[in-house]
């Protein structure tokens, strides 16, 4: 028997990694709105789902969501408008879902902040090559 909590956690560090690269983050859409369902882990709570590619997101364009279809949205906007909404919402966030609608159901301020981390590790590099390029040779600071 397989670890599917393992799987998708993988998927879930794919939709990251991909999403970062890409900087798309991809969602079912209708006339009507966004594809949402109802959390497989939490009752009364709603999930919206979204994926890392326009393939995966177009996998799930059949029975009910056969009316919608993949849209994209910039990660920027995701990050400062979709998931801060989400958050005061109470909404979870599906990622990299499977055809079944399995996967991760994680909080909106979670994934921002995971969606953002490369950003703050980039920082973080330049500093330490900074504060190294003002030191000598012994380690000390230059004057």
């Amino acid at each position: 028997m397989t670890d599917l909590s393992a799987d998708y956690q993988e998927s879930h560090d794919r939709f990251v990694r991909e999403v970062r690269a890409s900087g798309l983050v991809w969602g079912l859409q209708s006339d009507s709105g966004w594809a949402v369902c109802e959390s497989n882990e939490y009752e009364d709570t709603d999930v919206y789902p979204f994926w890392s590619t326009e393939a995966q997101a177009s996998v799930h364009s059949s029975d009910d969501w056969a009316g919608y279809k993949p849209s994209s949205l910039h990660l920027d906007l995701f990050i400062d408008t979709w998931l801060a909404g989400m958050e005061e919402d109470g909404v979870m966030v599906g990622t990299n879902w499977d055809a079944e609608l399995m996967g991760l159901e994680v909080e909106p301020s979670d994934l921002a902040d995971e969606l953002m981390i490369d950003e703050y590790d980039d920082e973080e590099e330049d500093d330490d090559e900074e504060e190294e390029d003002d030191l000598d040779d012994d380690g000390r600071g230059r004057s």
